[in-house]
């Protein structure tokens, strides 16, 4: 019969750990108790919540805020093109960044060095807003989906990753016998590379499409056009600026909560940050057991 043993901890050893387990769960709910807060708020009342009554738990529990949201046609207008903007700029962004990571990571690739020194300039320099602004709009891009999707659409730090995973992950000797039974390096890259290739991809997805989906920057200075604006710039003209169009919301809102315009402001503020972060919840769960493994792969230098 196997004994096993267990190493017995010194009293140093455990007061290190106190304090290590005190500080993680410090840390814990400093980033969770904002997170409840929210969503407690959304379902109060706004009444409650302007007085300060709401700390964890809703109070006076109601619905009317997310009501208020989805009777809101910015929010649907927005969403629609949040979704198309992130969709597009995810799928534009992978495209790109895979095609020039794998040639990269590839040695015997001419005049490799020059372009990875190219690219390093790139990362730590740039011209700055107002150039960037010009080149969008000399390009014919300004008040158009392009703007926003473009612009974004390669991101040097991820081609860096992405061309690490592919350099340590797919050996020289797999591509050699690919050559044998003539595979050229398109159909490598397609047929052999990319699906052994699924944790840096569910990396670049997420990476992109988080950055995509709360932008609201590139947004502000490239559209005119409200119609385009997406959910975070709708959000950020409740938050920051206070607009909000009641015009646009349905009649069978009760005239009365109407009238009570700042609770009213606060519940969409709250229910429309809860509903702008779900969807980004809802994609992480599928692309997490990928994730770790991609970035911890696609970070360390052989």
């Amino acid at each position: 019969m196997r004994h096993t043993t267990t190493i017995r901890e010194s009293r140093a050893d455990r007061v290190f750990l106190f304090f290590i387990y005190a500080g993680l769960t410090l840390v814990l709910l400093l980033v969770l108790y904002p997170l409840l807060f929210i969503v407690s708020s959304s379902f109060s009342s706004g009444a409650a919540v302007q007085s300060g009554k709401v700390w964890l738990w809703p109070v006076d529990p109601t619905l009317d805020g997310y009501i208020g949201v989805f009777k809101y046609n910015a929010v649907w207008t927005g969403f629609a093109n949040s979704l198309l903007y992130t969709i597009g700029g995810t799928l534009l962004s992978v495209a790109l960044t895979v095609m020039m990571a794998y040639p990269l990571s590839r040695k015997e690739m001419v005049g490799r060095s020059v372009w990875i020194w190219a690219i390093l300039f790139a990362m730590l320099f740039n011209g700055g807003l107002i150039p960037f602004y010009l080149v969008v709009k000399q390009l014919g891009m300004l008040n158009t989906p392009w703007a926003i999707i473009v612009p974004s659409a390669l991101n040097i730090f991820s081609i860096i990753i992405a061309k690490t995973f592919f350099q340590s992950s797919l050996p020289k000797e797999l591509y050699e016998a690919a050559q044998l039974d003539g595979c050229g390096d398109f159909r490598f890259l397609t047929r052999i590379a990319l699906p052994l290739s699924k944790p840096i991809l569910a990396v670049l997805i997420l990476w992109s499409a988080v950055g995509l989906w709360n932008s609201y920057f590139n947004a502000l200075i490239f559209l005119n056009s409200q119609s385009l604006y997406p959910l975070q710039l709708v959000l950020r003209q409740i938050l920051v600026e206070n607009k909000i169009d009641y015009t646009s919301m349905s009649a069978t809102l009760d005239t009365q909560r109407l009238t009570l315009m700042q609770n009213m402001e606060t519940l969409l503020k709250y229910s429309l940050i809860v509903i702008t972060t779900i969807p980004i919840l809802l994609i992480y769960p599928f692309v997490q057991k990928y994730f770790v493994k991609g970035v911890m792969v696609g970070s360390v230098k052989e």
